[in-house]
């Protein structure tokens, strides 16, 4: 279970405000695949980062039942100077993990060659986000953040990534960020629509759609 408590967000710049959590109170159930709808620029990636807790809140506080990943594919994290297995050593070394058997998994999966032992800010965007699929689908957590996931590589690559994280969510949670109708659909059951820093969870889906379908309608 994941329980946002007077969460508050608000990024000021050059005397402007933009307000992206206004004192939200939710939950989200354990075992649940959520998806969290809302127009661009909504602030749904700096909630899920403040769920991840890679994001301060300016109020309120995020608890949770159980471990949460970082948004899956995110590899803003990633040392640039290190390379591509010294940061999975790193991450195992945070998160408790067997080292070793977190490098087979991410050198098995990623499939980088000899890149994997060169820096990463050597990398182009597609190995990128491969090492960080990778490592996200090798550490397993109760609820996974899932933040636009783009699809890389061939289609080879691009079906065993659909399984592993399929196989994964056989057994977790996830809050899913997509702007894909059709991938929402396939993976969740209840939703939740952010809009104007307010956040309205629907136990079904498609009480969710329709109210983000509406708000998208309203600004047409």
């Amino acid at each position: 279970m994941i329980k946002l408590q007077d969460l508050s967000k608000i990024y000021r710049l050059h005397g402007h405000h933009k307000t992206v959590a206004d004192r939200i109170n939710a939950v989200f159930p354990s075992g649940q695949f959520v998806g969290l709808l809302g127009r661009n620029g909504a602030g749904k990636t700096s909630l899920l980062r403040m769920i991840a807790g890679s994001m301060d809140p300016d109020g309120g506080a995020v608890q949770a039942s159980g471990s949460i990943s970082w948004p899956v594919g995110f590899g803003g994290a990633f040392h640039p100077e290190l390379t591509g297995a010294q940061n999975v050593k790193f991450v195992a070394r945070v998160y408790g993990v067997d080292t070793a058997e977190l490098l087979h998994f991410v050198a098995d999966f990623a499939r980088l060659g000899g890149h994997f032992n060169l820096p990463f800010r050597t990398y182009s965007s597609g190995m990128r986000a491969r090492l960080a699929f990778g490592v996200s689908m090798g550490i397993r957590f109760d609820t996974y953040l899932v933040d636009e996931v783009t699809a890389v590589g061939d289609l080879a690559f691009r079906e065993k990534s659909k399984q592993v994280f399929a196989a994964r969510l056989k057994d977790s949670g996830a809050i899913m960020v997509s702007h894909s109708a059709h991938m929402i659909r396939a993976h969740c059951q209840a939703g939740a629509v952010l809009e104007d820093g307010k956040l309205t969870y629907y136990e079904n889906l498609n009480d969710a759609i329709a109210h983000h379908d509406d708000n998208m309608a309203r600004t047409i």
